[in-house]
């Protein structure tokens, strides 16, 4: 798939500040979870902490679906499908890049106080499917 067919899939998402992240569990499930989120080269990215669920059913299937929604999760337009992985450290810096320039200082103080705590961030990569 093309960077311009990615964009064109992804377009419902542009003009938002978070998307529902839907993945699945493995009995089929599926748990939605509001995220910030970066469109760059076509891919989407998202950053989450490293043991959160999300990360864990995403390991074990990359199915998910991307929908435009509030800050609480609530639908703003409708999802579209796509295939997700978690980046291994070495490709993190498109990632942290893009969702740093989306995002500015909102992103600045979120990553001051989770490295405060010492948490570890994953990084997913999302592409249509």
């Amino acid at each position: 798939m093309s960077q311009l067919e990615s964009a064109e899939t992804f377009a419902p998402l542009y003009r938002h500040q978070f998307a529902n992240l839907t993945t699945f569990r493995k009995n089929g499930t599926a748990v939605p979870t509001p995220v910030w989120f970066a469109l760059e080269g076509g891919k989407i990215y998202v950053t989450t902490l490293m043991d959160a669920g999300k990360v864990k059913r995403i390991r074990n299937n990359s199915r998910v679906t991307l929908a435009p929604c509030t800050r609480s999760g609530d639908p703003l337009g409708p999802a579209v499908e796509a295939q997700a992985r978690v980046l291994p450290p070495e490709q993190e810096a498109v990632a942290k890049r893009a969702l740093d320039a989306k995002y500015g200082f909102q992103k600045l103080v979120f990553d001051f106080f989770l490295n405060v705590r010492g948490a570890k961030r994953a990084y997913i990569e999302i592409v249509p499917a």
